[in-house]
């Protein structure tokens, strides 16, 4: 038996009488616990238990404390009560409170429905910036193909303007200097191109003729008349669908035209952009206020650094596709190597479609140039560059560059390729590296806030980010002293868990920010 004794009371009108309590077991403190945990409605706790048997009885006997009178009484000794006596598996309870299992199951349905709602709402969002970006395509493509030209002329602004050229000078003279270098290059090869086209018509009408004299040969042994009905014909489907040549025409004329005015667009956006752009930033901290600012600037900056890893990678594997190309093209002695050498750069900057048509010209070049076995030795060597730099050579670089996977680079490629053709393939790269950006960022933020890094281990690319990331790292402090005084504070209240307590979890209005 326990002996339980309470404090002397300060009633002064307290003679000290005792009246038996004539309450039921069920009334009495360790009664309505132990009932209460019989029919399941709140746990039973470990100070609290089942009387022993004949004992019950014995609380009738206990004086009561009515009118504040202290007392002492006499309390049986309570076993206590585990998992193995409450569900008999045998399980200790390891002094835990028994939580229903509807609460549970309640507390992960309400989780799980959260997060699909939030993911209802992102994919809503996404729909309308799709479709939205869809109306507004022609607008967008100047900025983005702008954008991508800054990132290659920014490098020259600045050293420009560490030489004490002011701001628009340096803007225009690096813009001169970009377009002198595109002249330079035609210019260079002008005149071979000029010298070697009267050249390959000559030799253009000799491979007609050598067709020709081909087919009329085993094993096809197509006569003159054959041939001549073969070319009457083709020359009257032509004929029948001229209506869709024009039209064709009219289109590309159309495309034509809509490129030489985005291209006029581009160049005015890119001055501003390279003039203005450091303006930029400011403002948006500005408009935002300076703790969203912080980040939205170190978010920025760091896509913007992946953009200019992606030219200067996709640069280098044109080149590296010129180079090897080029060399072939001279050592076979196929008429144009220069020239084509350059076109098969540039065309290295269109996915897909550029190193095709490069690939194809040189070929055809060949095959005029020189002979069959040639452009078959051409195509061969084509193949070979393009393969090893589409599966082997960009993956590795730009994943590198853009520390994405290889595997993530050929999936963006063939995704952007698949919805927006052209430019979506030369644009997947950049955006998925953008994208990973971000989600790093976001990553480093979340390992600050549960203290998994410290600021010291992540790399920022703007002192914004690091005041940032110090702001989060002080937030996430208050926080987890905000919760750990719930959580006495709820441990404190009468009949009310620490941990458990539903209403202490909810509680949030006052959390810190």
């Amino acid at each position: 038996m326990v002996r339980v004794s309470s404090e002397q009371s300060d009633n002064p009108n307290s003679d000290g009488d005792r009246t038996p309590d004539r309450r039921s077991p069920r009334d009495t403190p360790q009664g309505r616990d132990f009932a209460d945990f019989l029919m399941g409605s709140a746990p039973l706790p470990t100070e609290s238990a089942a009387p022993l048997p004949g004992e019950q009885e014995s609380l009738l006997e206990q004086p009561a404390d009515t009118d504040g009178v202290p007392d002492t009484r006499i309390l049986p000794d309570i076993p206590e009560v585990t998992t193995e006596d409450a569900d008999g598996n045998g399980i200790p309870d390891n002094e835990e409170e028994i939580r229903d299992r509807a609460e549970v199951i309640g507390t992960s349905m309400r989780w799980f429905s959260g997060w699909c709602l939030r993911f209802l709402v992102i994919a809503a969002a996404a729909t309308v910036l799709w479709i939205g970006s869809a109306k507004l395509w022609a607008g967008i493509l100047p900025i983005i193909l702008s954008i991508i030209v800054c990132t290659v002329l920014w490098p020259v602004v600045n050293t420009l303007r560490r030489w004490r050229f002011p701001n628009a000078l340096a803007v225009l003279t690096s813009l001169l200097v970009f377009f002198s270098v595109i002249a330079g290059v035609i210019a260079a090869i002008a005149p071979s191109v000029v010298d070697q086209t009267g050249e390959l018509v000559d030799k253009g009408t000799e491979g007609v003729e050598k067709i020709q004299n081909w087919v009329a040969g085993p094993p096809l042994n197509l006569q003159n008349d054959q041939i001549d009905n073969a070319i009457d014909q083709a020359t009257s489907w032509l004929q029948n669908r001229t209506d869709q040549i024009t039209q064709t025409a009219v289109a590309g004329v159309s495309a034509v035209t809509s490129a030489v005015v985005t291209l006029v667009v581009v160049l005015v956006l890119t001055f501003f952009f390279l003039k203005d752009g450091e303006k930029f930033l400011p403002m948006v901290r500005r408009v935002t206020g300076r703790r969203v600012g912080w980040h939205i600037t170190e978010a920025l900056t760091r896509c913007w650094n992946t953009l200019g890893g992606f030219i200067r990678t996709q640069a280098l594997v044109s080149f590296i596709d010129a180079f090897f190309i080029g060399l072939g093209l001279l050592i076979l002695g196929v008429p144009l190597a220069g020239p084509l050498a350059i076109i098969t750069f540039f065309g290295g900057f269109i996915p897909i479609v550029g190193a095709f048509s490069a690939g194809a010209l040189s070929v055809l070049v060949a095959l005029v140039g020189k002979d069959f076995t040639t452009a078959l030795i051409v195509l061969l060597i084509v193949i070979a560059v393009q393969q090893l730099e589409g599966n082997v050579l960009s993956p590795l670089l730009q994943s590198r560059a853009m520390n994405l996977h290889p595997v993530v680079v050929l999936l963006s490629v063939t995704v952007g390729g698949g919805l927006w053709g052209i430019i979506g393939a030369f644009l997947a790269v950049p955006v998925a590296a953008m994208i990973a950006e971000i989600l790093r960022y976001i990553g480093d933020l979340t390992d600050l806030s549960t203290g998994e890094k410290t600021a010291e281990e992540i790399h920022f690319a703007t002192e914004s980010g690091e005041k940032g990331a110090e702001r989060n790292v002080d937030a996430a402090r208050r926080w987890r002293e905000w919760r750990d005084s719930r959580k006495k504070v709820s441990a404190g209240r009468p009949g009310q868990g620490s941990e458990t307590d539903t209403g202490a979890e909810n509680d949030t209005e006052d959390a810190p920010r």
